[in-house]
Parts: structure tokens; sequence; C-alpha cells
């Protein structure tokens, strides 16, 4: 029998596929339904997949080839198909964004689905079941899974169990445990793609207010760039374009020297000295745009750059370049416009923390993606013991990548256990 812990994104696409042979598959998972992290995605949307995939854009302390390889094990196209024909779930592009979401806009009828999908396919569903201890058998190559409501004995075991991110929904960092108690290397684990907190008097009057910027994290001689929507909360910021970039703000506040990096960064040699710089451009305008056309308008400073941005965010970055509510155009001293410049195309975002797990939308670190099989995703260290989705070292940027992630590993990881089932029974 094969032992899947955790019945989250990739936890069902895992029990799925290790159903591949006609061995066994126990799903056991620790609250009354399972999925939850798929329900509350994308707004109780979920955005299933991106409709591309950029790999450099993932983050990992591991090397890279060994992620780019497990990403490419189960293309886009592949993984699309099947939500669309085997779960059942038709898909449609939001163009603006380039996100695959179900037609019906319903959360609820991925997480259905895939839990439907595996009980035709045969699996065994048990819930509200806490998973205490995972140990290899004493002389053999099995398992013992110890739970709340008794212990399962296994030929392999699939560890799904997700993160430390949004424990709401059951995560608790129960898998991670277990893997390190088992001698796996777990890169530090922290909070990923979540809100940041801090602000001044000024700022905090913005709250409510979104738009479309773009924000550069500064961080030991690294700059990491992201695009996209930005809100002003009553605590902080949030949005796609600081949860991108948050993991960068977190991880400069750690006392340790630092590791991760997207993958399209060299890696760092200096330790932390102090927490990343984040800039904001307001506007698609950059600084030489906006200085014509500062030099070129007649009218009240104020009121061309809300032709561009929420008139209050305007009438907040003129005060904190220095210029009176009134000042026009052509009255403009050359320090205010250098001033009023840099404030619209490279603001320093005041920040001195974050929201943490609670808010995180995945978790940053986990299981070292060398103590894994690539193709398998087996443990190195011990035969017949599977790990996949969130536990493993890697995240990706905000847009279905995450979820690209938990179903491509989830796959692997239960077809390496149906695999070694299917090499145990002789068959």
């Amino acid at each position: 029998m094969i032992v899947v812990v955790g019945a989250g994104a990739a936890g069902l696409v895992a029990a799925i596929f290790a159903r591949s042979t006609s061995g066994d598959v126990l799903l056991l998972e620790r609250t009354t339904d399972g999925g939850r992290k798929i329900l509350i995605s994308g707004g109780g949307r979920c955005n299933i997949l991106p409709s591309s995939l950029h790999p450099e854009r993932f983050v990992t302390d591991s090397p890279s080839p060994l992620l780019r390889g497990m990403l490419r094990s189960w293309p886009l196209t592949e993984q699309r198909t099947f939500f669309e024909h085997e779960v059942g779930i038709p898909l449609a592009l939001e163009g603006e964004t380039g996100k695959l979401f179900p037609a019906s806009n319903r959360a609820r009828d991925v997480r259905d689905g895939l839990m439907a999908l595996a009980r035709i396919r045969g699996v065994e569903v048990q819930t509200q079941t806490s998973v205490t201890a995972v140990e290899a058998t004493a002389g053999s190559h099995r398992w013992r899974v110890a739970t709340s409501r008794g212990d399962f004995d296994a030929s392999s075991v699939i560890l799904a169990t997700g993160g430390l991110s949004v424990p709401l929904t059951g995560s608790d960092g129960t898998g991670l445990n277990i893997a390190r108690k088992l001698g796996h290397q777990i890169s530090p684990t922290y909070a990923a793609l979540t809100p940041l907190t801090g602000s001044t008097p000024l700022l905090a009057s913005l709250s409510g207010i979104s738009l479309d910027v773009r924000i550069r994290a500064k961080w030991q001689g690294r700059t990491i760039e992201s695009h996209g929507g930005f809100l002003f909360t009553h605590r902080g910021y949030s949005g796609p374009s600081v949860l991108d970039v948050s993991h960068v703000a977190v991880r400069s506040r750690e006392k340790r020297p630092q590791r991760s990096v997207p993958l399209d960064h060299t890696e760092p040699t200096s330790e932390v000295v102090s927490p990343a710089v984040l800039r904001v451009q307001w506007t698609d305008r950059d600084a030489d745009t906006w200085s014509r056309e500062l030099a070129a308008t007649q009218g009240l400073v104020v009121n061309l750059l809300a032709r561009h941005m929420p008139e209050r965010l305007a009438e907040v970055l003129c005060l904190e370049a220095g210029l009176p509510p009134d000042r026009r155009g052509p009255e403009l001293r050359r320090h205010e416009r250098t001033a009023l410049v840099e404030a619209l195309t490279s603001y320093e975002l005041p920040w001195n923390g974050d929201e943490g797990y609670k808010k995180a939308e995945v978790t940053g670190g986990g299981v070292a993606l060398t103590d894994v099989h690539p193709r398998t995703l087996e443990s190195v260290r011990h035969p017949g013991l599977f790990m996949c989705g969130e536990m493993l070292d890697a995240f990706g940027p905000i847009g279905g990548y995450n979820f690209a992630w938990a179903w491509a590993t989830g796959r692997a990881a239960g077809l390496g256990a149906a695999a070694g089932l299917k090499k145990d029974s002789g068959t």
C-alpha cells in the first residue's frame, strides 16, 4: 500500500497518479475536507496555471538544474489537458494577466474535481487524521505511519503536507519535521509571497488605494524587480508586485547569512548588513518622460500627476517632494522637479516587517532538492519515501506558478511510488 500524507494540491495529484498500478493508495488528511489552500486561492477563483512558465522566476537554495528538470517533467500543455479532460474542469484564460482559471471561476470545482477523480481511481481518503510519525520498519523496506486513528503499514510513503503558510488551512510543518527527523537537509524556512508592514502618516491615509507599479528590491548588491498590482493597506502594502519581492524583504531581516535568490541571479557571498531597500515606480513613465512633461505643463503639477495615478497618491507625492499644493509647472524650482521625479520613479518605500506565515501564500525554504531523486522525488536517504509540493525548497511568483509546481511534483512522486510498488510486486 502507498500512503499519501496531505490532501492538498500536491497530495491529491500524487494520490491520483499513485493509483496507476493495481496497488492500494490511502490518502490521509488532518482537516475535515482537504484542499483548503485550493479553496482560498485566487480570491476563491483558483489560478490553476499560468499561461507560460519561466523557471528563472523561481526561488530556491538548491541547484537550479534540478528545479528546471522537475518543472519540465510535466509541461503546462499536459497539465492543462489533465485538468480539462481527466478532472473535467474547462479552463479560461484571463487575457490581461495571462492566468488560467476554471471557466466557472469557482475554486471549489478544482478541489472537488480532484477529490472526485482520486476516489474514482480507487484512492481511499481518510480525513480528520493527524500523522504523528513516519518510521522505517526495522529490517525491511517498509514503513510504519503512526496517526491519531491508528498505525498503517506501507510499502511507500508520499509526504505532501505543505509548509507553514496559512496555518488555518492545516499547514503546521508536520512533513518538514518528519523529514528533518529522518536526516534530510532542510533549507531555512521563511514566509514568502506575504504582505509587508510599515508606513508613514501620509501613506497611511492612502489605505485602500490600488494601482499597477514596478518595484525594485535591492539587497546584497542585487536588484530584483516585479511589476503588477500594488495595494495600500491599513498595516502597510500588498498586491502581486509587493508579494513577489516580499521574500527579499523577509530574508533581509534575518540575522544569519542568506542564500536564497532567484535562479537568474548569482549567489551572494556577503552576510546581511542592512534590510532590503524597496523602490517604487508608480507609473509606466520613466524619469526622462516625467521631466519632459513637468517642464511642459502650464497647470497645477498635482493635476498632471493625477492624470496618471490616483489623485490622493498624487497629492501625497507632491507633499513628500516638498511642493505646495498650488505649485504650477512654470513655477517649479530645479530641486523641486528633481525631488518629484525621484518620488515618481524611485520612491523608497518605508517598511519595517511583514505579515508572516499567517498571510503568506507559500513557504520559502524546505527539503533540499538534492535530497530527492529529480525524476521520482524519492528520498536519496530513504528508499520508499517521496516528498513533493510546498515541502520542497522552491517557490515561484504570483500567477499560478506554485500550483504548477505542486501539480508537477505531485505527479512525479505519485508515479515514482507506483513504479516502486510495481517493482516490489514483481509485475
